[in-house]
């Protein structure tokens, strides 16, 4: 896995391996940030299930202000520090938690959202319930973009003031951008 643009680019990154992870793949990656390059610079960027932080990762390097990561597995927070350690990026914004308890903490301290990266497990019901409560919580800012990755479009449930502004299938992954009406 490399940073395919910005400040850090052509960088590896560990966690390709990461058992019960399925890494963003670096052609998906350069399409999905084409498809969003406009909303990066400045942005409040959330990378929940994070796996390895390889989206939250390409942020950065794309010019995002802050990055927070989020993932219940002890072995991928070690690898987003130690992704951050070797390009020396200082953040205090990674978070061993399940997303739901991220989700509420994020709440109660008032953060906001510009950019956010849902990639949950597949056959579970994670990403419908990850945007209702991302939606119950206001927690995507007024022009944010929820960045979607599924194994099936039509899982794809969420409030009828969300809609889908952009959607294209890779392989067995759909990646659509969701955004409030």
């Amino acid at each position: 896995m490399k940073i395919i643009s910005g400040k850090y680019k052509g960088r590896s990154l560990d966690g390709f391996h990461i058992q019960g992870t399925r890494p963003t793949m670096d052609r998906v990656k350069e399409s999905v940030f084409a498809m969003i390059q406009s909303k990066i610079p400045d942005a409040v960027v959330l990378d929940l299930f994070a796996g390895s932080g390889n989206l939250g990762i390409e942020a950065l390097s794309e010019g995002a202000k802050t990055v927070y990561f989020v993932d219940k597995s002890k072995i991928c927070y070690q690898t987003i520090l130690k992704n951050l350690k070797q390009l020396d990026i200082k953040l205090n914004t990674v978070f061993l938690l399940d997303y739901s308890k991220a989700l509420e903490l994020f709440f109660k301290e008032k953060i906001s959202f510009d950019i956010i990266f849902l990639d949950p497990p597949y056959q579970t019901d994670l990403v419908e319930k990850s945007i209702f409560m991302i939606d119950r919580l206001s927690l995507l800012s007024l022009n944010g973009i929820l960045v979607v990755e599924t194994d099936d479009l039509e899982k794809l449930i969420f409030p009828s003031h969300l809609e889908v502004v952009k959607s294209k299938k890779y392989g067995d992954k759909w990646v659509a951008i969701l955004r409030q009406v």
